[in-house]
C-alpha cells in the first residue's frame, strides 16, 4: 500500500495528498472538461461532485473542492481512493497491458523451412527477406540473422514467421531457440518491419508492375480459390508471374516455404498444373516454377 499523507495548504479549498515517490515528470492540471480517459485516479476523484479541480506534480496530488463540504468529512475518503488507485496504476496513467504472444512451431513441406505461428496478427500482408544484407528495414528479420548464423531467409506474413535454415543443423536441434527468440522479440513490443508489406490481393503488381490480362486473371482467380489457401497454410506463397499464351504455359513465383522446397516441383506438376488443366484447359497445359 502506498503511504499517503494529508497536508493542508494556504488555500482552504485545496488539500494536498502527498506520496512517498514521484508520480510524474512535470505536472498536469485537470478539471471536469479535461480528457481523463487514461487517468483512472482522476475519474474516481471526479465521481465526488464537490471535487472541481485536480493538480498533480512531483510527489503530491492537490484536490480543490467546492464550499458544499468540509475537509474533515471527506479528506480521509479521498485519501483511501488515492491509495487504491496508485496501487493499481502507480504512474497515474492507465497501465496498458502488454500483448501476450503465444508462438508454436509447425513443419512445412520444405524441410529447410519452419513456420512459427503467433496467436496474434503480425503483418497485414507479407514481407520476404532473402538475405541478411536486405534485412535493414525489417528488424525482426535482422535480429534473427544476427542471432542465428544458420538463418538463410525470413518470410513474415499475417500471423506467422517462416524461417529458412542452412544445412548445418536439423530443426529439432534449433527449433526451440528460434521460437523463444521470436516470442521474446514480439513480447518486448519491438517493431516487426519498417518496410511496407506487400499485399496479398495482387502481390505481382509490385514485381511486374502491370495489370493481369483477362486470361491471366482467370488463372489467378483459380490459384487464389483452390491453391493459395493450402500453400499459405504451409508457410509459402504462390503467384502467377508470367503467362505464355502461345505455349499455354503459366509461370509461378514461389515464395516463403515454397521457395527451394524439394516437393514444390511435384506439387506444381501433380497438383497445380492438374487443377489449372481441369478448370481452364483452353489456357494452361504446363506450369513452371520461378523461385522467389
Amino acid at each position: 500500500m502506498r503511504e499517503i499523507i494529508i497536508e493542508p495548504t494556504e488555500n482552504p479549498k485545496v488539500m494536498k495528498f502527498v506520496t512517498d515517490y514521484n508520480l510524474i515528470p512535470g505536472s498536469v492540471e485537470l478539471d471536469r472538461e479535461s480528457d481523463i480517459s487514461e487517468i483512472p485516479l482522476a475519474q474516481e476523484l471526479f465521481n465526488y461532485p464537490f471535487v472541481n479541480r485536480i493538480f498533480i506534480t512531483a510527489n503530491f496530488i492537490a484536490v480543490a473542492k467546492e464550499d458544499t463540504v468540509e475537509w474533515e468529512y471527506v479528506a480521509e475518503s479521498l485519501k483511501n481512493i488515492i491509495e487504491d488507485e496508485l496501487l493499481a496504476n502507480p504512474r497515474l496513467y492507465l497501465q496498458k497491458k502488454k500483448e501476450h504472444y503465444l508462438i508454436y512451431s509447425e513443419m512445412t513441406p520444405n524441410p529447410a523451412v519452419m513456420k512459427f505461428i503467433s496467436n496474434k496478427m503480425l503483418l497485414d500482408g507479407f514481407i520476404e527477406v532473402k538475405s541478411r544484407e536486405k534485412a535493414q528495414d525489417v528488424p525482426l528479420a535482422k535480429e534473427l540473422f544476427d542471432a542465428f548464423d544458420y538463418v538463410k531467409e525470413v518470410y513474415i506474413s499475417d500471423n506467422f514467421v517462416a524461417v529458412t535454415r542452412d544445412d548445418r543443423f536439423e530443426w529439432h536441434e534449433i527449433m526451440n531457440s528460434v521460437r523463444s527468440f521470436i516470442a521474446e522479440f514480439l513480447q518486448a513490443g519491438k517493431t516487426i518491419s519498417n518496410a511496407e508489406p506487400h499485399t496479398h490481393e495482387n502481390p505481382m503488381l509490385k514485381i511486374i508492375n502491370r495489370e493481369y490480362t483477362d486470361d491471366e486473371q482467370k488463372i489467378n482467380d483459380i490459384l487464389n480459390e483452390y491453391v493459395a489457401p493450402a500453400v499459405e497454410n504451409d508457410g509459402g506463397k504462390i503467384s502467377l508471374i508470367e503467362y505464355d499464351r502461345e505455349n499455354k504455359t503459366a509461370k509461378m513465383l514461389l515464395q516463403g516455404a515454397c521457395s527451394g522446397c524439394p516437393s514444390s516441383t511435384a506439387t506444381l506438376k501433380n497438383g497445380i498444373q492438374n487443377i489449372l488443366k481441369q478448370f481452364v484447359p483452353e489456357l494452361v497445359e504446363n506450369v513452371e516454377a520461378v523461385n522467389g
